[in-house]
């Protein structure tokens, strides 16, 4: 765990307040939410030439009003049919509607034969692209994300970064390696409970004292609460490393879907691991994450700005099967008391449940065992015919979740696959995302350069060093406002930290008032300082300024160690 402080030099003093002018408090913006609609009838086939009064849309079970609306049939766009209904912003009536592929690669969690199997099959099927579409490509390795091509239309770029992907290193066998420990671990852990039963018994039946290792079974618990954590940051980490790349690359028009090539992600870290559960189903250890606390942001943020998933099953199906065959199979099997004999089917089974989470949350597919194979194929097939429905929500900004449901009125033949609903995120929640995906891909395409400067890191107690840094707010890139006789602005800072090893700090938020009797002059600074406390090892470093009057971000990224203490 990173431990982060900050200490803020233009903050008032003890018991005094700024009161900041309601001006300066957060705006609303307004946000169409995308709802793409795939209509099939009962044999599964696509239907065309629906009009928009066909459909009803439903928000939190309310009616709500279709803004925008276009039919695109085979990747063309045929537009609104009813009256001056407009079309979809960015969709041109009887144009090709371009969509935009995002190939994420997990190579945290892949094997390096099984990710190289679906790259391999991905570069056969470029070929089914069409020119208005585009592709980029994301591969990361549980600590960094590196971009192998930006949106791109040309296919030999295409070709020649999935050939560098293929040349990325996997983590993969780390990952089979842990497990298998672990499930050793577990089976040794109920051998030494089952001799202590054996010896209770014995000690009972009055046959002979007998004394166990002390200890010995708590050791073993111990490894297995250490790696269930582990899996556990490392599953944050992807989803998260998920989450910053779809933000990275949110920003071009049509219709966009992610790729999501995942190495085996169990959407329950407890059975993954065997961990004990409450009768309610809840991991017992409170450091394992449920699957709505660690999938849940994926979700919300790929309905929020429009993507949908395609999860693809990397591993594809299971290999082997480790198992006793005197204890049966099915509902009268016997119980294994290590939990290890049934593990290879149960494990695909909560890692192919995460696909179907993710796809079905948000109007995507789950490319599952051999549909691997015909991945990018099948995502292109199913992306060229759907009804694009917009609208615009009342916003609250409160990070609650709405639920979107699309109905075919009186078509009960007719089935609707859509994205489950979006969170209206606030728009503090917006900028720590953006802030967290900076420690990824560095400063986001849209900020301002901010400087700041480092004092040398000192000791600040075992195992940890303090760092004073100095960041320089230029004047004339932030709305200043006369108020009472004074120049006045409110800015937001934010401060996130991640260490060599992809540990990450919360981001740290301060509003930080700035005053002055006069007008500010080009070029005129304002500095102020903060004290970091970390970890005394290299980190990756985002220290953002926004200023919530002009929707301004200044962001400085880079690098800071313990050099020579």
């Amino acid at each position: 765990m990173l431990f982060v402080a900050f200490a803020w030099a233009a903050a008032p003093a003890p018991g005094q307040e700024v009161e900041i002018p309601e001006m300066f408090s957060e705006t609303i913006d307004v946000r169409v939410v995308n709802v793409e609609v795939v209509v099939t009838d009962r044999a599964g086939n696509r239907v065309h030439g629906l009009e928009v009064s066909d459909f009803e849309l439903l928000v939190d079970g309310e009616p709500t009003p279709i803004d925008y609306f276009t039919e695109v049939e085979d990747g063309l766009a045929r537009g609104a049919q009813d009256g001056d209904l407009a079309a979809v912003p960015s969709v041109d009536p009887n144009a090709p509607v371009g969509t935009n592929f995002l190939i994420f690669i997990d190579d945290l969690f892949s094997l390096e034969r099984d990710r190289n199997r679906v790259l391999d099959r991905l570069r056969d099927d470029i070929k089914t692209l069409r020119p208005v579409d585009r592709v980029a490509v994301v591969a990361f390795d549980g600590k960094s994300a590196e971009t192998l091509t930006g949106w791109t239309r040309v296919s030999t770029r295409l070709e020649n970064a999935l050939d560098r992907a293929r040349e990325r290193p996997t983590r993969g066998m780390k990952q089979l390696t842990a497990r298998s420990l672990a499930d050793t671990d577990r089976q040794v852990r109920a051998d030494v409970e089952a001799v202590h039963r054996d010896a209770s018994r014995r000690l009972s039946s009055g046959a002979g004292p007998f004394t166990p290792e002390p200890g010995l079974s708590s050791l073993f618990s111990r490894a297995q609460d250490s790696y269930r954590q582990r899996l556990t940051n490392q599953l944050e980490s992807s989803v998260l490393a998920a989450m910053a790349t779809m933000r990275q690359f949110s920003g071009q028009p049509g219709r966009k879907v992610m790729l999501l090539l995942a190495g085996g992600w169990p959407r329950s870290v407890a059975i993954y691991t065997r961990a004990q559960v409450t009768e309610g189903g809840l991991p017992l250890d409170r450091r394992i994450m449920s699957e709505d606390a660690l999938y849940g942001p994926l979700v919300s943020t790929a309905n929020l700005i429009g993507f949908s998933l395609y999860p693809v099953d990397v591993p594809g199906p299971v290999r082997s099967f480790v198992g006793d065959a005197s204890r049966g199979l099915g509902a009268n099997a016997a119980i294994d008391p290590a939990g290890v004999s049934t593990g290879a089917l149960e494990r695909e089974d909560t890692v192919h449940s995460t696909l179907h989470l993710l796809a079905g949350s948000t109007g995507g597919v789950p490319l599952v065992n051999f549909r691997r194979d015909v991945a990018l194929a099948s995502v292109v097939a199913d992306t060229r015919s759907y009804y694009w429905l917009g609208f615009e929500p009342r916003r609250r900004e409160d990070d609650r979740f709405h639920q979107i449901e699309v109905r075919l009125a009186g078509r009960a033949d007719l089935n609707a696959r859509t994205r489950e609903g979006y969170v209206d995120m606030s728009r503090d929640h917006e900028l720590d995302m953006t802030a967290k995906a900076a420690l990824l891909f560095g400063d986001p395409p849209d900020a301002l350069p901010l400087k700041v400067h480092f004092s040398k890191p000192v000791r600040a107690g075992r195992r940890k060093m303090s760092v004073n840094v100095e960041v320089a707010i230029p004047l004339d890139q932030i709305q200043l406002l006369p108020v009472d006789g004074e120049w006045l602005s409110v800015v937001e800072v934010r401060v996130t930290a991640m260490d060599e090893g992809g540990n990450r700090s919360e981001v740290s938020f301060e509003k930080v008032p700035i005053t002055g009797t006069q007008e500010p002059q080009p070029g005129q600074l304002f500095y102020y300082e903060t004290d970091l406390q970390l970890r005394r090892r290299e980190h990756s470093y985002v220290i953002t300024v926004h200023d919530p009057l002009t929707g301004t971000n200044l962001t400085s990224t880079g690098k800071v160690g313990p050099k020579s203490i």
